[in-house]
C-alpha cells in the first residue's frame, strides 16, 4: 500500500506493546523454552516488492516451535496433493492443540494440519515421501527464506522430545486407527526436530512471502506452490492457525498466521507482504500475547486486513 510510513508506524508499536511486558508466561511446559527471557519483543514486515522494515529483537533466534507445521503441511501438499485429506481435516478444533478428546470419536483423523496430531500426520506422510524427510524439509526452508545457515537447536530438541507424553499418545492412539505408518519414535523425532527449528523474524518473514506471493519464490519468481495450493493454505491458516484463539484473532487481526509457543507469530497480506513478530510471553490459548497486539494495532492503523 502506498503513502504509509511503515518504520514510524513499527516504532509506534514498540511504545504501545511495551506496557505489555510480564502479563503473560513463557511456555514452561518445555524445559528449554522455559528458560527464555520473555522481555523481548520484535517485528519484521516484508513486501512483495522486496522491501523490508523491522524493529526490536528481530534478528535474534528462536524456536519456531508449531510455525514449522505451516512449512510441513506445504511441503507434504506439494508432494501428495489432494491425498493429504484422506488422513487430514481441515476444520477448526475448537480445543487446546495437543487434545485428545476429538480424535476418538473422528476416528483417528485430526481435525486439520496445525494441531499437534495433525502434526504428528503431516510428519509421517513426509517420512514415507522422503528418505531424509528433516534434509528436505531444511533444504525447503533455505530455499523460500534465502538462508542457507537455518538450523535445528539440538539442546531444544532433546529437550521437547524428553517431555513428549502427550504428543506420545496422539501418535499411538492414532495408529491405532491406522492413521499413523511409520514407528511411532521415528514420528516423534522427526516432529520434534522440526519444531526446534531457529529462525529470526527476519528470516521468517521472507520465508511465508511465498504464500503472500500465490506460492511464487520470493527470489526467483519460480514456482514453489500451484495458485490453487496457496490459496488453500492461506485458507487453512486463517481458519486453524493460532490454535483455539484462531476466532479472537480473526476478530483483531483479520489475516492468515500461524503461531507457536515459541512466542512467534507469522502471517500474510495476499498481494501485499508478509509480517513476523516474536514476544515469547503467551496467552492463555498459546499464543504470544504481545505478537498477537502488535498485529492487531498494525492492521488496525494500516487498513490491511482481508475483511
Amino acid at each position: 500500500m502506498e503513502g504509509i510510513d511503515y518504520k514510524t508506524l513499527l516504532e509506534e508499536i514498540y511504545i504501545e506493546i511495551e506496557p505489555l511486558f510480564g502479563r503473560g508466561q513463557v511456555a514452561s511446559y518445555i524445559p528449554e523454552l522455559g528458560r527464555i527471557d520473555g522481555h523481548q519483543f520484535g517485528m519484521s514486515i516484508c513486501k512483495n516488492n522486496g522491501e523490508e522494515f523491522v524493529i526490536g529483537d528481530c534478528d535474534k533466534d528462536f524456536s519456531i516451535q508449531s510455525i514449522s507445521k505451516l512449512y510441513t503441511f506445504a511441503l507434504a501438499y506439494k508432494t501428495v496433493g489432494v491425498k493429504l485429506w484422506d488422513r487430514l481435516g481441515r476444520e477448526p478444533s475448537g480445543t487446546k492443540f495437543n487434545s485428545l478428546i476429538l480424535l476418538e470419536q473422528e476416528k483417528g483423523i485430526p481435525r486439520n494440519p496445525f494441531i499437534n496430531s495433525g502434526a504428528l500426520v503431516v510428519a509421517d506422510i513426509l517420512l514415507q515421501e522422503f528418505s531424509n524427510p528433516m534434509d528436505a524439509m531444511l533444504e525447503f526452508i533455505k530455499e523460500i527464506s534465502g538462508n542457507p545457515d537455518v538450523c535445528i537447536n539440538e539442546k531444544m530438541k532433546n529437550s521437547e522430545l524428553a517431555c513428549s507424553y502427550t504428543n506420545y499418545a496422539l501418535a499411538f492412539f492414532m495408529k491405532s486407527f491406522g492413521n499413523i505408518n511409520s514407528d511411532v519414535d521415528s514420528v516423534l523425532e522427526l516432529y520434534t526436530s522440526l519444531c526446534a527449528i531457529e529462525m529470526d523474524c527476519v528470516d521468517l518473514a521472507r520465508s511465508i512471502r511465498v504464500f503472500s506471493s500465490n506460492g511464487l519464490n520470493p527470489w526467483n519468481n519460480e514456482r514453489i506452490l500451484t495458485m490453487s495450493e496457496s490459496k488453500r493454505i492461506n485458507a487453512v491458516m486463517m481458519t486453524c492457525g493460532l490454535y483455539n484463539g484462531v476466532g479472537d484473532f480473526a476478530y483483531r487481526v483479520g489475516i492468515p498466521a500461524k503461531s507457536g509457543v515459541g512466542g512467534g507469530i507469522v502471517g500474510v497480506i495476499p498481494g501485499e507482504m508478509s509480517i513476523a513478530t516474536w514476544a515469547p510471553e503467551l496467552d492463555h490459548s498459546g499464543n504470544s500475547l504481545i505478537g498477537l497486539k502488535a498485529l492487531e494495532i498494525f492492521t488496525t492503523r494500516t487498513g490491511l486486513s482481508i475483511y
